[in-house]
């Protein structure tokens, strides 16, 4: 039997090395973190837009009335940077315009009666502008029934928050005051149809499921709503009487 004999192989030297790149190795690190789903490492995040929640405001109609002071050319500046079309008035008119979306207007004593609008049916956002002089006097603000209160001096900041939170609180009193107005008309459309029928169950002699199918198929052929009818009934019986 032949004996196999190894051996040894002759050193490498001469030979220098050196660690990997600590660059090449994050990066790796990273590429493989990603791939298994664990998210980059820690210092780094992914770029994100973020939304531009003051776009939700641009192009709004702006009145400023207030004096031209350097707080107000602050002011006036911030709405212009926001993209609102912005337009300065001064002083006070005797009734605020309604043309716009939001009034930015000097607080002053006899603010609600320039106002042309009842508290709760609002024509424009109202925003007062606290000179910052004095006591505040919240009894006067409580009358204007305003959406927002900006105090001098004026911030970016600060203007720009009470423009967002001015007008959706103008905006979701609208919507209240239309679902007000909609269930009074539902609720004296209801009244009227009861009265119809209380009518025609005494003039024609019907029951009152007879009655009210009565109303509804003259609705349905005139394409009208049933208090319509309804309101012509009564309004032709108190004719007649």
């Amino acid at each position: 039997m032949s004996r196999i004999q190894l051996k040894s192989s002759p050193s490498i030297t001469g030979i220098r090395w050196e660690p990997a790149d600590e660059n090449v190795t994050t990066r790796c690190s990273a590429m493989a973190n990603e791939l298994n789903g664990a998210g980059p490492p820690a210092g780094r995040s992914r770029s994100r837009k973020s939304p531009d929640h003051g776009r939700r405001h641009s192009n709004l109609d702006v009145a400023v009335i207030a004096d031209r002071t350097d707080d107000c050319e602050r002011l006036l500046r911030e709405l212009q940077r926001l993209r609102c079309n912005v337009r300065h008035i001064w002083p006070v008119p005797p009734q605020l315009p309604t043309q716009h979306d939001l009034i930015f207007c000097m607080l002053t004593e006899d603010l609600p009666q320039r106002i042309p609008w009842i508290p709760g049916e609002p024509k424009a956002g109202l925003v007062v502008i606290d000179p910052g002089e004095g006591e505040l006097d919240l009894k006067l603000i409580h009358n204007c029934a305003a959406h927002g209160v900006l105090h001098y001096p004026v911030t970016a900041r600060s203007a720009q928050a009470c423009l967002a939170l001015a007008h959706d609180h103008y905006l979701y009193e609208k919507r209240l005051r239309g679902r007000i107005d909609k269930l009074d008309e539902n609720l004296r459309s209801m009244r009227a149809v009861e009265r119809a029928k209380a009518l025609l169950i005494r003039m024609k002699d019907v029951t009152e499921e007879e009655a009210y199918n009565y109303l509804r198929r003259q609705a349905m052929e005139r394409r009208v709503t049933i208090g319509a009818v309804a309101n012509a009934i009564i309004d032709s019986h108190e004719l007649l009487s």
